[in-house]
C-alpha cells in the first residue's frame, strides 16, 4: 500500500479538516512546515523543497552568453523532425509502433526514473528496476541522470527564480528550450554546487550511467531505434533513422519541455495559488502524467504526482505496477485530508479532489 503522510491533525473525515483548516489557519501553515520536516526524515532529503529564504541579488542580471553548439544541433534536430514527420505516410505500421514503443519507453525514464525516484525519491526500486530505468533514461538522451537530478532539485528549491534552470518567469521561450542555448546563471551553478547529492552519488546504476553515458547515448537513442525497424521488418533505413530516433527524440523532449513551460504557465491552481505551477492535463498526456503540476510543487514527495491515480498519468500506472510485480515498493503518497486542507489554506477555488 502507498504510504501516506498528514499535515493536519489526525481528524479522519473531510469535514473535520475543512472545519479546522478555516477555524485555525494559522496551526495548519505550521503543521505543513512540520510536514515538510518530518518527510524530508523520512526520504533522507530536502533539497527538493522550496527555499523561502532565497533572496536574488541586487543589480543588473548577466548578459546572456549563447553556446552556439547546442543551438545549431537543436535547430538540426528539429528539421529533422519535420522531415520525419513527412515520411509517415510511406512508414510500415510496424515502424510506427516501434516509434511510439521508443517514445514510451524514454519517457518513462525520465518520469518514473530520473524524476520521481531519483529526483524526489517518491519510492523505491529493486536493482532490476533501476537498471532497466537508467537504460530507459539514455533512450531518452536529456542528460544523464545524475545532472537531471542536480538540475530539477535546484528547480524545486528555487522554482522561479535566478537560480531556477529553466525559470519560468523569463518566458515561455527560455523555460522550454532557450535555456539549454544559453549559458547557465551563475546562481543556478552556486546552487547546484551545494545541493547534497549523496544519495545520487552512492548509487552505482546512476554512476555507471554517468561514466558510460555518451556511449550509451549512440547505441540507444540512434542506433538501436533505427537498426531495428531496418534488420527485422525490412524498412527503409531514411524512416527507420528520421521517425523511431529523430522524430521520436524531438518530440520526447518537447514533451518534456512542456512541463518546465506550458505546465509552469498556463492551467489552474487548486492547491497553491502563490506558486506558478499549474495543473495542465494537456501536458500530462504527452508527458506521461506530468502535467499536474500545481500539486506537484505543492507536494513534490508524492509518487504519483497527482491525486487522481491513473488519470491522464500513465507513469503511476507503471509504478503500481512494478509494485505489484514486487519491483518497486514504499511508494509515498498524501492523504485526502491533506489535500483538501491544503487546498481549503492557499488554493484558487478551482477543481474538486479525487
Amino acid at each position: 500500500l502507498s504510504k501516506e503522510f498528514s499535515s493536519t491533525s489526525s481528524a479522519t473525515t473531510v469535514g473535520t479538516v475543512t472545519s479546522r483548516a478555516t477555524r485555525n489557519g494559522d496551526a495548519i501553515v505550521k503543521k505543513d512546515l512540520l510536514d515538510h520536516e518530518d518527510l524530508a526524515r523520512e526520504r533522507g532529503m530536502i533539497d527538493d523543497i522550496f527555499d523561502e529564504t532565497y533572496q536574488e541579488k541586487e543589480g543588473p542580471k548577466p548578459p546572456l552568453r549563447y553556446v552556439w553548439r547546442n543551438i545549431i544541433l537543436m535547430s538540426l534536430l528539429h528539421l529533422g523532425a519535420i522531415f520525419g514527420l513527412t515520411l509517415i505516410p510511406s512508414a510500415k505500421i510496424q515502424t510506427l509502433a516501434w516509434a511510439l514503443l521508443c517514445f514510451m519507453v524514454s519517457a518513462l525514464g525520465i518520469t518514473a526514473g530520473a524524476h520521481r525516484l531519483w529526483s524526489h525519491r517518491s519510492y523505491k526500486a529493486t536493482l532490476p528496476l533501476r537498471i532497466f530505468l537508467a537504460i530507459a533514461n539514455s533512450v531518452a538522451f536529456e542528460n544523464d541522470i545524475y545532472e537531471w537530478v542536480r538540475d530539477h532539485r535546484v528547480h524545486h528549491k528555487f522554482s522561479e527564480t535566478d537560480a531556477d534552470p529553466h525559470n519560468a518567469k523569463r518566458g515561455f521561450f527560455f523555460s522550454h528550450i532557450g535555456w539549454l542555448l544559453v549559458r547557465k546563471h551563475p546562481d543556478v551553478i552556486e546552487k547546484g554546487q551545494k545541493l547534497d547529492l549523496s544519495d545520487i552519488k552512492a548509487d552505482k546504476v546512476v554512476m555507471f550511467q554517468r561514466r558510460f553515458y555518451k556511449p550509451s547515448v549512440v547505441l540507444l537513442c540512434f542506433t538501436v531505434p533505427t537498426v531495428v525497424p531496418w534488420y527485422f521488418w525490412n524498412e527503409s533505413i531514411i524512416i527507420s533513422f528520421f521517425i523511431p530516433a529523430i522524430l521520436r527524440y524531438a518530440a520526447g523532449l518537447n514533451a518534456t519541455w512542456l512541463v518546465n513551460s506550458a505546465a509552469h504557465m498556463y492551467g489552474y491552481r487548486p492547491y497553491d495559488k502563490n506558486i506558478n505551477p499549474r495543473e495542465n492535463p494537456l501536458v500530462s498526456l504527452g508527458a506521461l502524467g506530468e502535467g499536474f503540476h500545481n500539486y506537484h510543487h505543492t507536494f513534490p514527495y508524492d509518487y504519483s504526482t497527482s491525486e487522481f491515480g491513473w488519470h491522464f498519468n500513465l507513469t503511476t500506472a507503471f509504478i503500481d505496477l512494478m509494485c505489484l510485480l514486487g519491483l518497486a515498493s514504499d511508494r509515498k503518497k498524501v492523504s485526502k485530508e491533506v489535500i483538501m486542507a491544503r487546498k481549503l489554506r492557499t488554493g484558487d477555488g478551482s477543481g474538486k479532489s479525487g
